[in-house]
């Protein structure tokens, strides 16, 4: 078992949960930058801090505080090249109590022992997760999948789950229909690449690789157990010689 990870003392909220860019077609790609990461980027580049005070305000280590630092640079950059969606939320923090001494911001906090944890998003946040879908089981091919079983979430609790089908879609068309019916993750047994590419375009996370019962996967994935393998099925190259069979798609058709 990993070490716990360390909840860092965070002055305040922001007051903006999101920032957009202008001009870009299509839909808009979102990378998420965390309270922790935010308030790294407002202490050393905003205030000009060092980077062992602002570990010291946030209580962690300098390391751990340069590596949230460096992880937060590289989301903003990504961000502001190549257009994409910011949000700030999630991360493991707690809410300055106003003790900290920092000179100017615990002057406006009130001094009250109470602290509030807040933890990753995942925990908070609603979502629909969708799960390739054939008697129970993660069906192993994402582009000849037949039924999806979906799953209304809510922090960390399923709220309902259905089972629905594909309407005759594949491959590709697929990532539209997930896009269309609100899903904002898949869980699946195989897919190529550019099925992949649609899927992430549409602003859908994919986890690849997943085998077994459909439930245990998704609450596999909800405990952050649930690990993906990214594409790992060349579909369009069996021609070739190449298989899939790694993960068992020769055995419903992957070879029609």
């Amino acid at each position: 078992m990993g070490r716990p990870e360390r909840v860092k003392r965070v002055c305040k909220k922001p007051g903006y949960n999101c920032f957009v860019p202008q001009g870009v077609k299509g839909k808009r790609k979102q990378i998420t930058l965390t309270i922790d990461e935010y308030e790294t980027i407002r202490l050393i580049d905003l205030e000009g801090v060092s980077r062992e005070e602002c570990a010291e305000r946030m209580d962690i280590a300098r390391t751990t505080a340069q590596a949230i630092y460096n992880s937060a640079r590289v989301k903003i950059a990504e961000c502001i090249v190549n257009g994409m969606q910011l949000r700030i939320e999630g991360g493991t923090f707690y809410i300055c109590d106003g003790t900290a001494g920092c000179p100017h911001c615990c002057r406006s906090q009130s001094h009250s022992n109470e602290i509030t944890i807040y933890k990753n998003a995942k925990e908070t946040q609603s979502m629909r997760i969708a799960v390739t879908y054939e008697n129970g089981e993660v069906f192993q091919h994402f582009g000849h999948t037949e039924y999806f079983k979906i799953y209304d979430v809510e922090g960390t609790e399923i709220k309902c789950a259905e089972v629905y089908g594909s309407n005759g879609a594949g491959h590709g068309a697929l990532a539209g229909v997930l896009f269309n019916s609100g899903v904002n993750v898949l869980i699946c047994g195989g897919l190529g690449a550019g099925a992949m590419n649609a899927l992430t375009n549409a602003g859908i996370e994919v986890i690849a690789g997943a085998t077994g019962d459909v439930d245990e996967a998704v609450q596999a994935y909800l405990a952050g157990n649930l690990v993906s393998t990214g594409s790992n099925c060349n579909h369009h190259e069996h021609d070739g010689g190449q298989s899939c069979g790694s993960h068992g798609c020769g055995s419903h058709g992957c070879h029609e």
